[in-house]
């Protein structure tokens, strides 16, 4: 069982930044990858940028040169720096990981981009 607890979501205006957290129960190291999805109201959810154990990361077109990614394995901890942040990026913000052959999601973090 791993539990995923994300955090530092918020209202920020168009231009601004928000780090999220993804905070893990078990090492992060145990976790072969870690992925921030999101989803907006009457959208698909989509995957926005994913870490794994081996240190490659990946992003979605639409993020790419905006969105970074990291993990502190110390902390156990994986974080999503949003940086030029546009009403389009405005979502619900989960991490997810596959542990043991199962899917585990947090809860969520809103992410809202308004002026």
């Amino acid at each position: 069982q791993v539990q995923l607890v994300e955090s530092g979501g918020g209202l920020v205006q168009p231009g601004g930044s928000l780090r999220l957290s993804c905070a893990a129960s078990i090492p992060i190291l145990r976790l072969k990858a870690v992925g921030w999805y999101r989803q907006a109201p009457g959208k698909q959810r989509e995957l926005v940028a994913e870490s794994t154990r081996d240190g490659r990361t990946t992003y979605t077109d639409s993020v790419q040169g905006r969105f970074t990614i990291s993990r502190d394995n110390a902390l156990n901890t994986v974080y999503l720096q949003m940086n030029s942040l546009n009403p389009a990026d405005a979502a619900i913000y989960h991490c997810r990981t596959n542990y043991m052959g199962n899917a585990y999601w947090g809860q969520g973090t809103p992410v809202t981009v308004s002026s």
